[in-house]
């Protein structure tokens, strides 16, 4: 079955609502979990589902993830498989950028068109969600549909979030709404028990959907529009068999920094919604970095990348990425630390002291909570940075508050004894 699929990776737009984290780099290559790209993720979950044919399209701040991919996905030269870039390019036939999701895998189809395939996998690249797609493309074939979409059951609450969709006793999209506001009680479907006893009565569209090939060139060479959630999807139910594949698992869309905080944090949870101490494996860069060290520090739910040395007095409820550095009597509660991308040297390091100036990590006896330290940042001795609803948004020279959120910038020097 999978050897029929390839499976076509959303880079996204320009990720504004993610900002400080996109200003130099796309949505998917934002770092996550300490170690991990958001684009591993649906590369994982094709990868773990046996599909391993895979473009990713990419437009906004795309070299990081470019060299990011470049450098993680190898396979065999004697095999099919292969992770490739697609990036926006100018053709004779169009000399614009992607103009929504539908454009761009539209542009993309001459790529795709030498290969032997009969279904397209389009995939989302900043999601948090373990799906086998196995069990989606079995349940597309047995329905003979033309097209799948894949939802998660929400409530009332949520559906002016997202593309809701009616579908009737045989899983066939009778209705579909991009984010309703209002009047949407007509589009409840039919559930177990369970979830209309939490009031999840409503079929949200995950962004993922299974395209026979044939319709999909057939949908995009005749449709001009551009986006599929907005047009493609709606109009199609009109014309084609679509039908609706309920994913009762975990998930959610990382499109806004508290989204993006709250679904790092949860990771400390004991069981975590989303599992990485699973048989679902996360595939990403294999970096040969030492044991993490860590001395006299209190370490209560939380996680530890590779390549860190930790003196911290306690460290809570927090994320600490790769090569991170925590000096003595600092304490880190619920927030996310990416870590850097090297080491300073020995010399770096004297030589800092020497001119008083903070070194890459979280200098000593600084106090870190509600807060996301983007890449290669240098906190300097006795800071403080609380977030919470006390602090205002706003966009500042060396951090950004959005939400309650303090969110530092990537390479910000924040100075010995600055508050936030």
């Amino acid at each position: 079955m999978t050897s029929k699929v390839i499976s076509v990776i959303l880079g996204g737009g320009q990720g504004t609502r993610l900002y400080p984290l996109t200003a130099t780099r796309s949505k998917p290559a934002v770092s996550i979990a300490g170690k991990y790209r958001l684009v591993d993720i649906p590369i994982s979950n094709c990868l773990n589902s046996g599909i391993d044919r895979i473009f990713v399209l990419t437009q906004f701040n795309s070299a990081s993830l470019n060299k990011h991919i470049k450098n993680t996905y190898h396979f065999s030269i004697f095999g099919s498989a292969f992770v490739d870039i697609l990036a926006a390019e100018q053709t004779p036939q169009s000399t614009n950028w992607f103009q929504g999701t539908a454009d761009a895998v539209r542009r993309s189809l001459h790529h795709l068109a030498p290969f032997d395939f009969e279904y397209v996998l389009i995939l989302s690249g900043d999601q948090l969600y373990q799906m086998d797609f196995t069990d989606m493309m079995n349940f597309h074939e047995q329905n003979k549909a033309d097209v799948s979409v894949a939802t998660i059951p929400v409530t009332a609450r949520d559906v002016p979030g997202f593309g809701i969709m009616k579908s009737d006793e045989n899983h066939i999209i009778t209705a579909f709404v991009e984010k309703p506001k209002s009047g949407f009680e007509y589009l409840a479907s039919e559930v177990n028990e369970e979830l209309q006893a939490q009031g999840r009565i409503y079929q949200a569209s995950m962004g993922i959907y299974i395209f026979n090939r044939d319709v999909l060139y057939d949908m995009l060479t005749n449709d001009p529009h551009t986006d599929f959630g907005k047009e493609i999807i709606p109009s199609a139910i009109n014309t084609h068999k679509v039908i609706s594949y309920q994913y009762d698992g975990y998930w959610t869309d990382i499109g806004t920094i508290p989204s993006f905080y709250e679904a790092n944090i949860g990771l400390t949870d004991d069981i975590p919604s989303f599992n990485l101490f699973d048989k679902h494996t996360i595939f990403s860069r294999a970096r040969m970095l030492p044991p993490s060290k860590i001395s006299g520090t209190i370490v209560d739910k939380a996680l530890i990348a590779d390549g860190c040395i930790i003196n911290a007095s306690r460290v809570e409820r927090s994320v600490i990425g790769i090569r991170t550095r925590i000096g003595k009597e600092s304490t880190i509660i619920a927030s996310y630390v990416m870590g850097s991308d090297y080491y300073q040297t020995l010399e770096q390091l004297q030589q800092a002291q020497h001119d008083n100036v903070p070194i890459i990590g979280v200098g000593e006896r600084c106090y870190i909570e509600n807060a996301l330290l983007d890449k290669n940042c240098a906190i300097g001795n006795d800071v403080t940075i609380k977030g919470g609803p006390h602090l205002a948004n706003g966009d500042y020279e060396k951090y950004v508050v959005q939400d309650g959120i303090v969110v530092v910038k990537k390479m910000a020097v924040i100075p010995n004894g600055f508050t936030i």
